[in-house]
């Protein structure tokens, strides 16, 4: 199991708008934006990433980070082992991602997910 990235969410009432902001600060490029989120980028070879969000998707609450892994099915067999709460999912998405949320030890509702082939 390998963690591919992990992305921070910033709530916003108008991502596309707070996406503007960030942009015109700090040089970011929106490669893509669905109204309800907005992904910012540098491009770069080390990517960094910024989302802006008023929901989770599929009329879930907002995670405060998202995390991509290789393998969903091992992270959430690990998730559960731990002990670690899984709120929604394992699912998969009509745009395509295949995920899961649990909240942390501290209560934090983190998005896990695999951009990799979808499995039942």
């Amino acid at each position: 199991m390998a963690v591919l990235r992990i992305v921070p969410n910033l709530p916003a009432r108008d991502p596309l708008s707070l996406a503007g902001f960030y942009r015109e600060v700090f040089g970011l490029e929106l490669p893509f934006d669905m109204g309800w989120i907005a992904f910012l980028e540098t491009g770069g070879m080390q990517k960094v990433e910024l989302h802006t969000a008023s929901q989770g998707g599929s009329g879930t609450d907002l995670p405060v980070i998202s995390i991509e892994v290789d393998d969903l099915d091992a992270v959430e067999a690990a998730a559960r082992r731990s002990g670690a709460p899984i709120t929604y999912g394992p699912v998969t998405e009509a745009w395509g991602l295949r995920r899961f949320y649990l909240r942390d030890p501290e209560g934090n509702l983190v998005n896990v997910l695999c951009a990799g082939r979808a499995e039942s």
